[in-house]
């Protein structure tokens, strides 16, 4: 299944890397963040990816144009110019990068993939969430009810500790648990080609009307995800991930 990713914002709220580098290629145990995401899918044979460019697009086309360089050993030859690689990274995903636009909003981002699209059932999501989501069950989930748009609600984990109090008794004490209630929008979407016909132009937002238009039709479910799942939205939340990835990333089970 085609598989769309979002990898055009700026990211403002992580400047100390996004002035270089755009956010989906900041590194998260030496691989970008989108690779992670891309390792994801693939772990479910979803593997025909379609980027959607914006922000130092030049970055990303950069580095999937020399992914074999990058990511082998090898011997180079000065006086013929050959190369000799002594391995490869197995990966067998295709790889269609679009340039949308700097200032497209994030729903004009997937309109301007309509023609690669088609008229197929297809997967969506952010350039930076990762999750330990079962992406066959999510499938199963979308194709059960029948509906236009499938998103992935999660809970993610509080960011300070959470008090359950009584009077001004604290009854409960839970340090940065995951919160039981505020499902929100954890991205990994599948999407009906009828969904591309709500999204108006460059300027609109995937979150306000198209996915509004489609709750208010009945076409919105939700696939409830309880297990892991973060965003990488500031630095505090680059070194969390780098930190979890060196004790085993979750998402990479």
């Amino acid at each position: 299944m085609k598989v769309i990713l979002l990898a055009g914002g700026f990211g403002t709220r992580l400047a100390e890397y996004t002035d270089l580098i755009p956010k989906p290629m900041v590194p998260v145990g030496g691989k970008p963040i989108l690779w992670h995401i891309m390792q994801i899918f693939a772990r479910f044979g979803h593997k025909d990816f379609y980027v959607a460019l914006g922000y130092k697009a030049e970055v990303i086309k950069e580095y999937f144009l020399n992914y074999r360089a990058l990511n082998a050993d090898f011997t180079v030859d000065l006086a013929s110019g050959n190369v000799t690689p002594h391995q490869v990274d197995p990966v067998d995903w295709k790889v269609t990068l679009v340039n949308t636009g700097d200032t497209t909003m994030t729903g004009g981002r997937v309109r301007r993939l309509k023609s690669f699209i088609g008229n197929e059932t297809c997967m969506l999501t952010y350039g930076d969430g990762l999750a330990d989501i079962d992406l066959y069950a999510l499938l199963a989930f979308h194709r059960s009810h029948g509906k236009m748009v499938t998103v992935s609600a999660v809970r993610p984990t509080a960011r300070f500790g959470e008090l359950e109090i009584e009077g001004a008794c604290v009854k409960s004490f839970k340090e940065k648990p995951q919160l039981h209630e505020g499902w929100i929008n954890g991205g990994f979407f599948v999407i009906e080609p009828a969904f591309f016909d709500l999204i108006e132009g460059d300027s609109t937002l995937l979150e306000r009307e198209p996915l509004e238009q489609a709750t208010q039709a009945s076409e919105l479910m939700a696939y409830r995800h309880d297990g892991f799942w973060h965003c990488m939205d500031t630095k505090r939340d680059h070194e969390l991930l780098e930190s979890l990835w060196g004790k085993g990333a979750p998402w990479a089970v």
